[in-house]
């Protein structure tokens, strides 16, 4: 069942145009619609990756379908999609929606911590298991998060949005390489200490079972990334396929110029490519 659209609240920043709508349920939404300026196929990215990151048990948005009608838009001259010479109306039908972090409550969310309060975070280790989660999908855009904390808290907590452009944004492919789907800042990553620090997540995900990765394509509706069944089908066998791949795939960023992982082997270490032994990963030197 789809949640319906009741009202518009304000656009929304970003390639995408969502817009922040208030559902019939009593839930604020950031809706992305199917004619955005980006790729129908973000709707489906959209909700596949969140779906399968909550899974994994990482902090990501509530999802739904959001159903917008044509009597809305009509009646709302804001729900209209800029693209560049020319204006659209946003189309009435099935849209993606993820339930705005703030929520309807009084609170704070922002995009930006200062160094301490980013150290602080309740859930900073979380930015290991959404690394992971951006190297499995092959998210060919950076790492988005808002920081959210409740009024009288002092600390916040990390929410992962944004996932548009896993599986190659419009293009149903996987291009990797080693800065793509990675957060801007190194702080996030600076107490990764060993491949135990991405646990529970990297397991999870590395374990997944197919039947949770074939439900979250099927949720999607056809319409949203053209009804060719064999195509999404394509994408899931290729998804499971690349579960083997996720360790390979943070070893790739760990040995970039970025040097994420500075206490990587210990104290006052760093990092150095470990070597692949019969399907497994041996143990990663330290570079002093």
């Amino acid at each position: 069942m789809a949640v319906l659209a009741v009202q518009q609240i304000r656009r929304m920043r970003g390639g995408a145009q969502g817009q922040l709508m208030l559902g019939a349920d009593g839930h604020v939404y950031v809706v992305k619609f199917q004619n955005n300026p980006q790729h129908t196929r973000v709707l489906a990215n959209e909700l596949m990756a969140s779906r399968l990151a909550a899974a994994a048990g990482l902090t990501v948005p509530e999802t739904d379908l959001v159903e917008v009608s044509s009597w809305l838009i009509e009646n709302t001259p804001e729900l209209e999609i800029d693209m560049g010479r020319t204006r659209a109306r946003c189309l009435p039908g099935l849209h993606f929606g993820s339930r705005f972090a703030g929520g309807t409550m009084p609170g704070q969310v922002v995009d930006y911590l200062t160094e301490e309060h980013l150290a602080e975070l309740k859930n900073l280790g979380e930015f290991a298991g959404i690394l992971a989660l951006d190297k499995w999908t092959g998210n060919a855009n950076g790492r988005q998060a808002v920081f959210t904390r409740r009024q009288r808290e002092k600390r916040y907590r990390a929410v992962f949005i944004d996932f548009g452009y896993c599986f190659h944004a419009g293009e149903w492919r996987f291009e990797d390489a080693p800065l793509r789907g990675v957060y801007y800042r190194n702080d996030v990553y600076r107490e990764i200490t060993g491949w135990e620090s991405f646990e529970p997540w990297l397991t999870r995900l590395e374990n997944l079972p197919a039947e949770t990765i074939w439900d979250a394509a099927n949720g999607v509706p056809p319409e949203w990334y053209g009804g060719d069944q064999s195509e999404m089908e394509a994408l899931v066998e290729k998804l499971l396929a690349r579960r083997s791949r996720i360790r390979e795939l943070i070893e790739a960023f760990g040995n970039s110029d970025r040097r994420p992982f500075p206490k990587w082997g210990g104290r006052g270490g760093g990092w150095r490519e470990g070597a692949w032994k019969g399907g497994r990963w041996g143990d990663t030197m330290r570079v002093n």
